[in-house]
């Protein structure tokens, strides 16, 4: 039976360089050598995301909550937090405990895709 051994989400956005700028910079993903004509392929630790540029499409935070697309579980959420917002990300909620037991901030890219992050308390 065939395997399937990774995933990657993959995203619209409207210009290339700046998603990928904020993914590298700011959230602090890693190019993977395999980037082609309109794509960016990324990854940090094991989360991996595609970027496709669609110039004219409507931009995610346009979406409400069909702008969500990851929850990524992490260890150390407030030091995750204060990384990101030291380089300037787009805080869309500060971390806070919450009542399912999880320690959760909410993160925008510039289209308005949103992630939410957490760690169990």
């Amino acid at each position: 039976m065939a395997k399937i051994f990774d995933s990657r989400c993959v995203l619209a956005v409207r210009d290339l360089e700046v998603s990928t700028r904020y993914y590298v910079d700011i959230l602090g993903f890693r190019k993977d050598p395999i980037n082609g004509e309109g794509w960016s392929f990324l990854t940090r630790d094991s989360f991996r995301v595609m970027l496709g540029e669609c110039v004219n499409e409507r931009p995610a935070g346009e979406l409400g909550n069909h702008s969500y697309f990851a929850y990524w579980n992490v260890e150390g959420v407030d030091e995750l937090y204060r990384e990101v917002v030291a380089k300037g990300a787009i805080v869309s909620s500060a971390p806070t405990n919450k009542p399912w037991g999880l320690r959760e901030f909410g993160l925008s890219t510039p289209d308005g895709h949103r992630i939410v992050c957490g760690e169990v308390f």
